[in-house]
């Protein structure tokens, strides 16, 4: 995408540099996020490079080989940072350029950034090997890491003027993050069982006769594996059927921007869907040609006006 020198006119040399740096973290780290972003005009394609920056230092640190204590470390350190940027304490020549970018991204647009401590308590609670027994308590968990993503993205993102129940928008936004939360967690059962890491609720579990967990590549035996994710996806629908109201709410290439990255996480539950126990033999993805197809079809604007008439809820259910 060509940038204008109208874009850049207003901002500095040092947080151009910023930026750039951020971005390029978002190209090669963010295998569908970036397919979003990329619909966005320049000044919300980089506020949200450095929401993603700063969001994947926090995961890092989660995801790492670290002992425990001193992930907790490591986060309370990217707190103060967060804490440093909120307070506007961040010079455009710190030699922290996500700092840097987010801290002028904050300036430019009404970016909710107590959604950051959410995600840092969110990681939190895996530094703690937390597990959940309910829905309703792997909810909090997925409001922490996803929805309060969303919820920042809005903040860049705006709603149009005189869209109905815009009010609304922050709890759709919240709502479209549980479902592409809960999508990972089925696509990476495998990963994060290896990893010690069990996220889908106790109930459910044992429900299905899963609850000795997913060791290898096939299902606990006796259990009823295709039924489990046949529940949960029903589930992640009917989320995704609730946050895609988000959609007519935002501009043109906003909705463009959520509906492509929304529309790659629809089709990978479709995958999940089709062959269940192919997310215990590795990690599903889509093609980059899918990708770009879903993203292409975003920017036409087709799922929001699906969404304004009604059909992509009924087809979700």
């Amino acid at each position: 995408m060509i940038r204008t020198v109208e874009e850049d006119q207003h901002v500095s040399a040092p947080v151009l540099a910023a930026y750039s740096y951020c971005e390029a973290v978002t190209g090669q780290q963010a295998r569908n996020f970036a397919y979003g972003i990329r619909l966005l005009p320049v000044p919300k394609r980089r506020a949200m490079s450095a929401l993603y920056a700063f969001s994947r230092r926090v995961d890092d640190i989660g995801d790492g080989d670290l002992a425990p204590d001193v992930k907790t470390a490591r986060l309370d350190e990217t707190r103060a940072v967060l804490d440093r940027i909120r307070e506007g304490k961040v010079a455009e020549d710190d030699t922290d350029p996500v700092a840097v970018a987010l801290g002028h991204a904050a300036q430019q647009f009404p970016i909710p950034l107590g959604g950051l401590d959410e995600l840092i308590d969110g990681v939190v609670m895996d530094v703690r090997g937390e597990t959940y027994e309910t829905w309703e308590d792997l909810k909090v968990y997925c409001r922490c890491v996803a929805g309060a993503i969303g919820r920042l993205s809005l903040g860049v993102f705006g709603t149009e003027p005189g869209a109905r129940n815009a009010d609304r928008a922050p709890e759709y936004a919240d709502t479209l993050g549980l479902a592409l939360q809960l999508t990972n967690i089925l696509r990476d059962i495998r990963e994060d069982a290896e990893g010690g890491r069990t996220y889908l609720p106790a109930d459910d579990l044992a429900k299905f006769g899963c609850s000795a967990g997913f060791s290898g590549p096939r299902p606990p035996a006796g259990s009823d594996f295709p039924g489990l994710v046949h529940f949960e996806v029903r589930r992640a629908r009917a989320l995704f059927a609730e946050g895609y109201r988000l959609l007519p709410m935002l501009d043109r290439r906003s909705g463009a921007c959520v509906a492509a990255m929304a529309g790659i996480y629809r089709r990978l539950l479709d995958r999940i869907e089709r062959d269940p126990e192919a997310v215990l033999r590795g990690r599903v993805s889509l093609p980059g040609r899918e990708k770009a197809y879903v993203a292409v079809r975003g920017l036409s604007g087709l799922d929001a006006r699906q969404v304004s008439r009604g059909t992509v809820r009924r087809r979700a259910r």
